[in-house]
């Protein structure tokens, strides 16, 4: 499949990522996505940027275009030093922009590896106030899930539910539905590592969520610029409770700031890719 798509296949630390660069210009920027997620989400992100900016959208193994690995998703501090890798390529400090889960990994980055670091924008991050219960024993059943949705894959459920699904929920989340054109969202979301690599993610979560609190007490967060972009469209209640913890990552920075979208929901980089792009350029 990794033919028929846009950008290349390189090897980034053990794995092989799949990569979609374009643009020049300083700093450069890396896109990186929520659970699930492709290079595509980011697509429109992209076009507002690449005319000042490189930018850089890759997918985690297992995702998007990036083939499967033979081992269960990467903990906390493999993600940070998967950015890393990815920075260090460039040969330059990066402006990382993360999406939802992809936030964790973005934090954790910064606070390992201050000095490639440019600045961070989040958007709508994950954001756990403190460590969930069951995280370690969840995150044990992350292979399982795994095996599980590659299993599911095989038998063909994939191929055929995948993409129905992702286009369900992008109708359902996305005020503008599946940016992914049809054909190219069955060749992503029809393969059946992609869902194991899913389900895996997401039984690890919390296990991602206690790790980033043990970092925060051991490693300091660097001065460096951080915008943290809050969606409210879809947040059940008032959502003081998401605007607050989104109030507290901002905060971890003297130069931190926050945006608040009352009536965007999640996939921002999709409803909203100018706020995302204005973000970057104001850092």
């Amino acid at each position: 499949m990794n033919g028929s798509l846009p950008g290349e296949i390189l090897l980034v630390g053990d794995d092989r990522l799949h990569v979609v660069e374009e643009g020049t210009g300083t700093p450069p920027v890396l896109l990186t996505s929520g659970l699930g997620g492709a290079w595509f989400d980011w697509n429109a992100v992209a076009e507002l940027l690449r005319e000042r900016h490189r930018v850089i959208a890759f997918d985690r193994p297992g995702l998007g275009g990036s083939p499967p690995t033979g081992h269960r998703p990467g903990g906390l501090c493999a993600e940070a030093d998967r950015l890393a890798a990815l920075a260090r390529r460039t040969g330059e400090a990066v402006i990382v922009v993360a999406h939802s889960l992809a936030g964790f990994h973005a934090e954790a980055f910064a606070r390992r590896y201050p000095l490639l670091v440019e600045g961070l924008v989040l958007v709508d991050p994950s954001a756990e106030q403190q460590s969930p219960p069951h995280a370690r024993r969840l995150s044990r059943l992350a292979p399982a899930a795994g095996l599980a949705g590659h299993a599911i894959g095989m038998t063909g459920l994939a191929r055929f539910a995948g993409p129905r699904i992702r286009g369900a929920v992008m109708r359902r989340i996305a005020e503008r539905g599946d940016v992914a054109p049809p054909e190219l969202s069955r060749a992503v979301y029809g393969r059946a590592h992609v869902l194991g690599t899913l389900l895996a993610e997401n039984a690890a979560y919390r296990q991602l969520a206690a790790d980033l609190l043990s970092l925060r007490e051991s490693a300091p967060f660097p001065e460096v610029p951080l915008c943290v972009i809050t969606a409210l469209g879809d947040v059940r209640g008032d959502g003081r409770e998401w605007r607050r913890a989104h109030a507290d990552i901002a905060a971890l920075s003297p130069y931190g700031r926050q945006i608040v979208l009352p009536h965007t929901g999640h996939l921002v980089q999709i409803d909203r890719p100018e706020v995302v792009a204005e973000a970057v350029d104001r850092l």
